[in-house]
């Protein structure tokens, strides 16, 4: 049994977590009513210099936002877990999403820092912190969310450490980790807003997965041999930066600035799609080396990590990038797949109901004895030009659609089935319905946004007859609902992403020679 009592230690940790909390709370509101709050006061407001002027965010970035979270939330869910310490590591976890904020506000850090060194000794701030009695000037207070985010997980570890297999451990563990991702993120994000030269948007790459120096050296097939031969012994210095869609080469640069330490920044200089990479784990001659190549080795990119540790962590990154774009090819090939089934089934089931009503409508024509009837080929949903109004067919109901085949085999040697396919004058069709209609009869069918509808042909009224590809019900429809101006054709094609493309060319082909021999009366096994 797992014991639910924490030792001396670990209640003392406890106690230092939400004092240094209570007093991290005083500091942000001193900040917000002391600082922020007094740019807006008219007393002071000749104090205020111009470069701060409109600056208010870019000095304290989402501060506020912090503060109102610590001291309306966090703040007292961590003094509720004095009577329940082995609740530290669920309270961090239920507020997972909401620690995010202080990646915003550490993305924002370099821009504040730069407009303090502008206007930090201006008589604004003088007199703010005279008022306050702080020792420190608001540079060393902007730092403190820095520096608290930090100190959750240096307790975290401690009360671990103190606290092994007592009731509450798991979530401590899962909480430390949780916190080591933020600051994680918080790090690679610092570095992501010093990339320059890139043309795009970062944001269109995905999420930022690791960041790291290395040294790369690479083979290209088009480049001349003597170029390949100096590019195979020289390395090149490089930071990569490995996003969900796309991998950044870039050159570090220390930046001066102004008498402070060197900022770097990063010059990009190449970059790789992760739909078109392909990765070799291990390089004979080094543990620490592992390759990428791009569109069949074309170009290889051998890349050497600083440690082993480093190095791992980077291929099962890449690796879990690479597998994760398998899976969904897969599963788009099958979607893919299974739509083509259902367009041709319904395809053929269409042309088998149209052979039906042709004979129907044959033995009506040759039983009629009145002079100048003849019967007209029925209009398709989408051209109502063609007829609405002028003919009516006879009318149907539910049971004609009994006529419509369940499989292949029923149709396997049906002789018309091919002329019927290519016949693009009595195509009826499959529509996409884009409005919605409320059934207002019993023999009304309600139809909704997206929804895939087959129509063989006119009913009484006006009406047409319709089925629900996917759900099969079936009823009346108006024709306005299934024209050309308010449907469309129903088309299996430009759903997939650009990394399903290769992967699913066998898979078109197949389906493109399996249809031709389905269209001629083949039967084939599923």
């Amino acid at each position: 049994m797992i014991p639910n009592v924490m030792d001396a230690s670990s209640w003392h940790i406890l106690n230092e977590m939400i004092e240094t909390e209570r007093l991290y709370v005083e500091e942000l509101q001193s900040i917000m009513e002391g600082y922020a709050a007094e740019l807006e006061n008219t007393e002071l407001s000749h104090l205020v210099p111009t470069a701060l002027e409109n600056k208010k965010e870019v000095l304290f970035g989402n501060l506020s936002e912090i503060y109102e979270f610590h001291n309306r939330t966090f703040l007292k869910e961590l003094q509720n877990c004095v009577d329940n310490p082995e609740l530290v590591g669920t309270c961090f976890l239920k507020r997972k999403e909401d620690l995010q904020i202080y990646a915003k506000y550490c993305q924002n850090k370099p821009r504040s820092e730069a407009l303090w060194r502008q206007c930090g000794d201006s008589a604004f701030f003088q007199e703010c912190q005279k008022k306050l009695d702080h020792k420190l000037s608001l540079d060393a207070y902007l730092l403190k969310p820095v520096q608290r985010i930090t100190k959750y997980q240096l307790m975290l570890r401690e009360m671990l450490k103190c606290s092994e297999n007592t009731e509450g451990t798991a979530e401590l563990e899962e909480a430390l980790a949780t916190v080591l991702d933020i600051i994680k993120s918080v790090n690679d994000s610092m570095h992501q807003i010093a990339i320059t030269g890139f043309e795009g948007n970062l944001n269109d790459l995905g999420k930022l997965l690791m960041q790291g120096s290395f040294n790369v050296w690479t083979d290209h097939k088009k480049v001349h041999s003597k170029v390949k031969d100096l590019a195979r012994f020289k390395p090149m210095q490089r930071h990569l930066f490995l996003y969900s869609k796309m991998l950044l080469f870039c050159k570090r640069r220390e930046e001066p600035s102004e008498g402070h330490e060197k900022s770097p920044s990063y010059s990009f200089k190449h970059s790789l799609k992760m739909s078109a990479v392909g990765i070799t784990e291990n390089v004979k001659g080094d543990m620490k080396k592992f390759e990428v190549w791009y569109n069949g080795r074309e170009e290889v990119y051998i890349i050497q990590a600083p440690s082993m540790e480093v190095k791992n962590s980077w291929v099962s990154e890449i690796r879990k990038v690479l597998t994760g774009q398998l899976e969904a090819c897969r599963e788009a090939s099958q979607l893919h797949q299974r739509i083509s089934d259902v367009v041709y089934h319904t395809s053929l089931n269409k042309s088998n109901s149209r052979n039906v009503n042709k004979g129907v409508l044959k033995q009506s024509d040759s039983s009629c004895s009145e002079p100048g009837n003849r019967r007209r080929s029925p209009s398709p949903p989408h051209k109502p030009r063609r007829g609405w109004g002028h003919r009516h067919r006879s009318p149907m109901d539910s049971e004609d659609f009994d006529t419509l085949p369940s499989s292949t085999d029923e149709l396997s040697n049906s002789s018309d089935a091919e002329e019927e396919v290519n016949d693009k004058n009595e195509d009826h069709g499959r529509f996409l319905v884009p409005l919605m209609h409320e059934a207002t009869t019993v023999q009304d069918v309600p139809l909704e946004p997206g929804d895939l509808e087959q129509c063989p042909g006119e009913a009484e009224n006006g009406q047409w007859l319709a089925q629900n590809v996917t759900t099969e019900k079936r009823g009346m429809v108006p024709p306005t609902i299934l024209s050309a101006d308010g449907g469309s054709f129903y088309s299996n094609t430009d759903i997939f992403s650009d990394i399903c493309t290769a992967a699913l060319t066998d898979t078109e082909d197949t389906e493109n020679d399996t249809l031709g021999k389905k269209a001629t009366g083949t039967k084939l096994a599923y």
